[in-house]
């Protein structure tokens, strides 16, 4: 298995979502839900239209924990939607795929459309886990709050959580960078 690292660049964030945008924005837009709800990849896909219309948050049961996720739908990512399940059905999949009827795309066309993106911006290590672990780099990075992001993340402590999201591997390349006897 692939081991994924959250994007750390702005500037490439910026850059997946101009790729993005250039083959649709139902690619663009699972990249935005992604990075901004820190959803993990088999429950953004199951997401419908009437999850997200008129909802001031995304409630759902997650499908690796059964459990219930309630994640506030912030004004951006309200106009993002709008946007794009105007003249769709609420029973629709966000991510319906072209094959049958109402399906959503599966999680290894997930993957090509975020691979097929980041290799024409030269990103690599990159993976539908990757959108989770955006998201968890960035909140940290901004509140500096872990115990929110474990509770988030549903994780068991918050070293489990630091790890996830790569902060142990910055600290420590931070120590090794100007060390040299």
């Amino acid at each position: 298995m692939k081991f994924v690292q959250p994007i750390r660049d702005k500037y490439k964030i910026e850059e997946m979502k101009n790729e993005l945008l250039k083959s649709g924005y139902k690619n663009y837009l699972l990249f935005i839900c992604g990075i901004n709800t820190g959803l993990r990849i088999s429950d953004l896909l199951r997401l419908k239209v009437h999850h997200v219309r008129d909802r001031s948050h995304i409630i759902i049961q997650e499908k690796k924990t059964s459990k219930e996720k309630r994640f506030l739908i912030n004004n951006q990512l309200k106009k993002d939607f709008d946007k794009y399940i105007k003249r769709m059905d609420d029973d629709a999949y966000l991510f319906v795929s072209r094959k049958g009827t109402n399906n959503p795309i599966s999680r290894i066309q997930a993957y090509r459309i975020l691979n097929a993106a980041a290799e024409e911006i030269g990103i690599t290590e990159i993976g539908t886990h990757t959108l989770r672990k955006t998201f968890g780099y960035w909140h940290y990075q901004i509140y500096k709050d872990v115990a929110v992001l474990q509770d988030i993340f549903n994780h068991s402590s918050p070293s489990v959580t630091l790890r996830y999201i790569g902060i142990n591997q910055d600290m420590k390349d931070k120590t090794i960078e100007d060390f040299y006897l």
